[in-house]
């Protein structure tokens, strides 16, 4: 679905979206509990940032407001293989199974493969064959289609990704899922989920604030660069979602007791606003589709009313989306705020709760 994208100022470049920050504000690990990142709370309506604490989350919210969060768990989606032929290194990272054993993945280097191609990826442990994959296809873009033997469990084979900017590795993995994930199917965590402990999530009952989930298997755009100079020229790739008739349900009677739909990260924004592309009857019925849906400034929200997200990369799809909710000269105004306040960035880091 790309209906947003029919509102796209022409004149938008991937550069307003640009700011510099210092390499050591980059979170190269998570805080030593989930819930003890801080959090810059974000009045859309006064302008106002206020700094506070993740572990205050539920004082920012009232009775009745209905967190949503993405349930979706990261798979083991990195693997190390070589070329059967010739011995060759390459580094697979799966985004997406499109039929049974065939999958999208990203492959590293790309250019000296070919249809055809076998490659060879050994098993974590000596009780297992190792596993073939043919190369089906390969795309402009630097994707490739794969064909498995049969489907397997992955995390004999691979790895959780790390992002990029991440560089070492860590001692505890679960640390880069989410308490709550129980849908194996990401390629990344969703990851303004991280800072929910289960000592916060009693909190938030306790207050009487909601929670329901949503599913969006997160994939390539999360790892690739805006390469083109207008956002209007950007192609953004789909991703599996699906909110039940339940939770759509849920949605539509929090809004009409007048309470608030907080999207907790922006992949369970972009899921919800999804949602909200159906007409306003036909949502009850819930979704399970593959978005395109590209949010931008001049974007118009219908289903989220409040955002809880993390501090985002320059030029990313992500601090587009947040610029849309919030307004690009107040998330410009808040990340200035968050430098000189030191606050830690990206996966690891802190959060923001935009109201």
């Amino acid at each position: 679905m790309t209906a947003a994208s029919t509102r796209i100022d022409p004149n938008l470049t991937v550069d307003d979206f640009a700011y510099d920050l210092p390499p050591d504000l980059i979170a190269q690990s998570p805080p030593n509990e989930r819930d003890q990142s801080r959090l810059m709370v974000v009045d859309r309506a006064s302008g106002e940032i206020v700094h506070s604490s993740m572990q205050r989350l539920p004082t920012w919210l009232d009775r009745g407001d209905l967190l949503i969060a993405n349930n979706s768990r990261v798979m083991s989606a990195r693997l190390h293989a070589r070329k059967r032929d010739t011995g060759g290194r390459v580094e697979l990272l799966l985004l997406r199974r499109r039929v049974a054993g065939e999958w999208l993945a990203m492959a590293k280097p790309a250019r000296r493969l070919r249809a055809g191609t076998v490659l060879v990826v050994p098993a974590l442990t000596a009780d297992e064959p190792d596993l073939e994959i043919e190369i089906l296809d390969l795309d402009h873009d630097g994707t490739v289609l794969l064909a498995f033997q049969n489907d397997v469990r992955l995390e004999r084979y691979g790895e959780v990704p790390l992002p990029p900017y991440i560089h070492a590795s860590l001692p505890e993995p679960d640390r880069y899922q989410t308490v709550y994930g129980t849908v194996l199917g990401s390629a990344a965590a969703p990851t303004a989920g991280l800072h929910f402990s289960l000592n916060l999530l009693e909190s938030l009952r306790a207050r009487g604030v909601d929670w329901d989930e949503v599913t969006l298997h997160i994939g390539l755009d999360t790892f690739r660069p805006v390469s083109v100079a207008r956002v209007a020229d950007h192609q953004i790739h789909r991703e599996w979602c699906h909110v039940s008739s339940k939770t759509a349900s849920r949605i539509a009677a929090t809004r009409d007791a007048g309470h608030r739909v907080v999207a907790v990260g922006t992949t369970t924004a972009r899921t919800l606003e999804t949602l909200g592309q159906r007409e306003k009857m036909s949502r009850l019925a819930g979704i399970t589709t593959e978005t395109e849906l590209f949010i931008v400034p001049g974007y118009q929200w219908t289903m989220v009313d409040a955002l809880l997200t993390n501090f985002h990369l320059p030029r990313s799809t992500l601090l587009v989306m947040v610029s849309s909710f919030a307004g690009r000269s107040l998330i410009r105004t808040a990340y200035q705020n968050a430098i000189r306040e030191r606050y830690r960035f990206f996966s690891f880091g802190d959060a923001m709760l935009i109201l």
